[in-house]
């Protein structure tokens, strides 16, 4: 493949773009027509009721009934680390709880979270069916260059099999939300060496150089005559 897999930190904004790009073409689709009615537990209420407060603090599963079984905890700790492994001294994904975000994503009542949650049962299904085709284990079990040569036909969707197309939007779609989980968490905020939301002692106003810019100063440039 022309494209790697694994995400790198530093250009991590070009690979959401581009994961997202890549998703209204594929539509979503499911890998499967009908997911495994035992894996993908139908939502029966009629609506969602009010939305959470989102100035709460709530355990998982309090908001609605949580989807992931172990195995599949499992095979999603595996694909979060080879996206974004520990690297450094940052963390993988799976260290700080995207497995749990994406449990919850995926267990939501909202309608793009339910189509979300039919992707990621039957991506997930598939990745431990093709992993015990190649080599008779689960995904998360096999070593990283076993792991690398499945993800590896499924990580660019442009060049995709037509037959994986279903896997590679999966795939992609993961990838999205591994990443949207990952950094938003504080350890992910500093492997960008993101420093927003800081409290200061005071604030004394755009710099001179911002306002000239903007047209709001008529204090000349420094070293204009």
């Amino acid at each position: 493949m022309n494209e790697p897999f694994r995400i790198d930190r530093r250009t991590t904004l070009k690979w959401v773009l581009a994961a997202s790009a890549a998703l209204p073409v594929l539509g979503r689709r499911a890998l499967a027509e009908t997911p495994d009615p035992s894996q993908a537990k139908a939502v029966a209420a009629q609506g969602y009721g009010t939305d959470p407060d989102l100035l709460r603090l709530y355990e998982p599963g309090k908001l609605w009934p949580l989807t992931l079984t172990a195995t599949q905890r499992r095979t999603s700790a595996a694909l979060c680390d080879l996206i974004i492994p520990a690297e450094g001294e940052s963390p993988g994904a799976s260290a700080v709880g995207v497995v749990d975000f994406l449990d919850e994503w995926i267990s939501a009542p909202y309608p793009a979270q339910r189509e979300d949650r039919t992707t990621v049962l039957a991506g997930l299904e598939w990745l431990d069916l093709e992993s015990g085709k190649r080599f008779g284990r689960d995904f998360a079990d096999l070593d990283g260059s076993q792991m690398t040569t499945i993800c590896d036909e499924i990580c660019f969707t442009p060049e995709a099999r037509p037959e994986l197309a279903n896997a590679a939007g999966f795939f992609a779609r993961f990838r999205d939300l591994t990443v949207g989980g990952f950094y938003t968490t504080p350890e992910g905020m500093r492997d960008l060496k993101y420093v927003g939301n800081v409290a200061l002692p005071r604030f004394e106003g755009p710099p001179p150089e911002v306002l000239r810019k903007v047209g709001l100063s008529d204090e000349p440039a420094r070293g204009a005559t």
